[in-house]
């Protein structure tokens, strides 16, 4: 497991945990992607920011879309604190 930065913290908002249950999924595979530095479903504007973000120790962002199309998204704080697994109505 070849990780970017540390996770922090780890929580879940509860909207989350039962959006990635309810496809089957829980929260280490889109944390483990973020971790890897693979952001998912971002823009080019927005990947390159979190390269960026990653090199001069600001929040991360990322998105991912899950089977029934739904979206998480996972930030990590800039003092790499803490890790949130949300959905983006939690934000």
């Amino acid at each position: 497991m070849d990780v970017k930065f540390p996770p922090g913290r780890v929580v879940a908002t509860p909207g989350a945990i039962e959006l990635l249950d309810k496809n089957g999924m829980d929260g280490s595979s889109v944390l483990l992607r973020h971790l890897q530095g693979d952001w998912g479903d971002l823009d080019d504007a927005d990947i390159k920011q979190n390269d960026f973000s990653l090199e001069n120790k600001q929040r991360l962002l990322s998105s991912y879309s899950l089977p029934d199309s739904a979206k998480v998204w996972v930030i990590t704080e800039w003092d790499r604190s803490a890790t949130t697994i949300l959905l983006p109505e939690d934000y």
